[in-house]
């Protein structure tokens, strides 16, 4: 384990400079399962959060997405002191998106030099991998404990330790056991060694138990000047939400990703990557925003796996940001990038709506609406979870529209017809009944859609929004055409709904956002939707006009995704000039230190925002790279690539 050339004309890597514990924002490693976030701290952590776990914190009256033990924390103490910040010189932290490795060094006086890796290993969801190599300038003695710690939410925690002696091995198992904040469900962590020595011969552990909230693991070793020793461990976590009894499965998972290795374990996890980054976006000549890019490619393909039911929040797997829910944030902004470069991700985050297409009927049912209206905010059930100050729960219906477009878009890709024959067309059916049910029939050309929140969440209860409207129209449509794929007669009521709703304009011809409309300054794109990425508005003159108009009105403040829209219309206009301009805009205002992670808006201080991510990775491959979606499946038109780039090239879409 080294840090090999200069990370920082590598442009796979991200290297923290400057280091400042007082403003720092943690990168996050992660396997779409469990996310570990950075900490400014020598070999700690700052969260670890399990996907598809939520409770009640007492945190907005619902649910949070679940932080877990912090199961991969260490301390260190040298010739007797504990090593702290500010015992140490020359700290440094490198993420390696190649390998999806966090590493740091640092000295301690002129006595010892740290290097420290850690993983969450992509092969074993619920696993994760830590490297520490110590090198001694002088003799010294070394303690390196394994440390378990609860955050305070967790209760009736029970913290134990055993070791399995067999004739060929010795596996110590330290784990901690809890429930969440209500009782819900049950947590589980467990860690173990892995050392290089022979059996027998491996240093001898000692237990301590500290408190109800922690304990740890440690040995003892003497090392010559000029001595180096690497030792790893490997921690597991899990709940009830994906085993029955997670106090065993933590420690069975942890014993055999022990008896693995640490060998065989680093080369599963970075075949696994090497998979992901065969679907890569390389640019040549621009060093920087490369960066940028495979930082949002690195961070969505982290939140995020195949095979699985779970869906993408906001924040991913960066910490409680938005509760850990899911929005529309996934289907129209973080899905798209990840159908066209990783349709098995993409499909797992549709799987996590269909198998709650019962409960979005059932808010249809209480809404007084036929077929499926699916939550503002989702969490485990699928019932609506927006805290109830927030009128954006009961108002904000275009999301049952982005589930259903995210769901015939997928088809459009894959051509899989028994998946839209068992998930995709029921889906699409329900949503359609949804809307058909949802407007009100006042005359031709007037099948209002009244009383919403649009995109644009600044404007409250207003009628006939742009976007709601033009979602409605495409899932209308969309819904019609599965049917026909599938040799199913469809409603006709749905193409006759569809064909009857209205998306408003000024009497300039500029469309207006919605009926009461008059200019305001707006939270984010709405309008301009229309044209990218729905295609309900495709007259390139009514594009521009719609973008001079609303460009300027949107907030200095608002979310970053709400100028990649506009950089990536102005691309696909050929105004790469002014795309550029924008491109930039959508995230680096939002960059923190020391990682550029990216934050929601400008000056921001949540975490990473996955949704930004998804938004400038979209104005790169659909605006500068051209590529499309249709019922040919993915076309690539022609590129726009600014003239501050050499080369665009997208790997792995085909």
């Amino acid at each position: 384990m080294s840090f090999g050339q200069p990370p920082e004309k590598s442009p796979w890597h991200l290297v923290a400079k400057n280091i400042d514990p007082n403003n720092y924002y943690g990168v996050t490693v992660a396997n779409g399962m469990v996310g570990i976030v950075s900490s400014p701290d020598p070999m700690k952590v700052s969260d670890v959060v399990l996907n598809g776990v939520y409770d009640y914190y007492q945190r907005g009256r619902v649910s949070n997405i679940l932080k877990t033990f912090n199961h991969v924390n260490m301390n260190l103490d040298v010739d007797g002191r504990r090593v702290t910040a500010s015992e140490i010189s020359n700290y440094r932290q490198v993420l390696d998106m190649k390998k999806a490795a966090l590493m740091t060094s640092f000295d301690v006086g002129d006595k010892i030099s740290v290097e420290h890796s850690m993983l969450s290993l992509r092969h074993l969801p619920y696993t994760a991998l830590t490297t520490v190599k110590i090198t001694a300038k002088k003799a010294v003695d070394i303690v390196p404990m394994s440390v378990i710690e609860a955050p305070n939410h967790l209760i009736d925690i029970r913290n134990y330790y055993s070791e399995i002696d067999r004739p060929h091995v010795k596996v110590p198992l330290l784990t901690s056991v809890a429930k969440s904040p209500s009782g819900k469900h049950e947590v589980a962590a467990s860690n173990s060694f892995i050392f290089s020595e022979k059996h027998s011969q491996e240093p001898e552990l000692i237990h301590e138990d500290w408190d109800y909230n922690m304990h740890l693991a440690k040995f003892h070793k003497k090392l010559k000047a000029g001595e180096a020793y690497e030792f790893s461990v490997v921690s597991s976590a899990v709940s009830s939400e994906h085993y029955e009894d997670p106090h065993n499965e933590a420690e069975r998972l942890t014993i055999f990703a022990m008896l693995e290795g640490k060998d065989r374990l680093m080369k599963k996890h970075e075949e696994a990557w090497e998979r992901l980054w065969q679907s890569d976006i390389i640019i040549g000549g621009d060093l920087q925003v490369q960066k940028d890019v495979r930082s949002a490619l690195y961070h969505l393909y982290s939140f995020a796996r195949a095979g699985t039911a779970y869906s993408l929040s906001p924040m991913g797997l960066s910490g409680l940001g938005y509760n850990g829910h899911v929005f529309w944030d996934t289907e129209m902004w973080m899905y798209p990038p990840l159908l066209m470069l990783q349709p098995e991700i993409a499909k797992s985050l549709l799987e996590y709506r269909f198998q709650r297409l019962d409960a979005a009927k059932q808010n249809a049912f209480a809404h007084g609406y036929d077929g499926a209206m699916y939550p503002w905010e989702s969490s485990d059930d699928g019932s609506e979870d927006t805290p109830v100050w927030a009128l954006t729960g009961p108002f904000q219906h275009h999301i049952s529209g982005d589930v259903g477009w995210a769901f015939w878009k997928y088809y459009q890709v894959t051509h899989d017809k028994e998946w839209l024959s068992t998930r995709g067309y029921p889906m699409l059916k329900e949503v359609a009944d949804f809307w058909v049910s949802r407007v009100e029939r006042n005359g031709p050309e007037q099948y209002d859609i009244n009383n919403v929140i649009g995109a644009n969440e600044w404007q409250e209860n207003i009628d006939n929004n742009a976007f709601t409207n033009g979602m409605a129209k495409v899932t209308l449509r969309y819904a019609t055409e599965a049917a026909k794929t599938l040799d199913i007669q469809p409603n006709p009521d749905w193409m006759h709904v569809a064909e009857n709703i209205p998306v408003l304009q000024f009497p300039d011809g500029t469309t207006r956002e919605n009926a009461t409309y008059n200019g305001e300054t707006i939270k984010q794109a709405d309008v301009n939707l229309l044209a990218f990425p729905l295609d309900v508005i495709s007259d390139e003159e009514q594009i521009r006009i719609d973008l001079n108009y609303y460009e300027p009105r949107m907030a200095a403040d608002g979310p970053a995704m709400g100028r990649s829209v506009l950089a990536t219309l102005y691309a696909k206009l050929g105004e790469t000039d002014k795309a550029y301009e924008l491109f930039l805009k959508s995230y680096r205002p939002n960059e923190v230190p020391p990682f550029g992670v990216i934050s929601e808006t400008a000056g921001g201080t949540n975490p990473y925002f996955a949704t930004g991510a998804g938004g400038m990775l979209q104005a790169v491959i659909s605006g500068f790279g051209g590529l499309e979606i249709t019922d040919e499946g993915m076309v690539q038109n022609e590129k726009r690539i600014p003239k501050q780039w050499k080369s665009l090239e997208i790997k792995g879409w085909k």
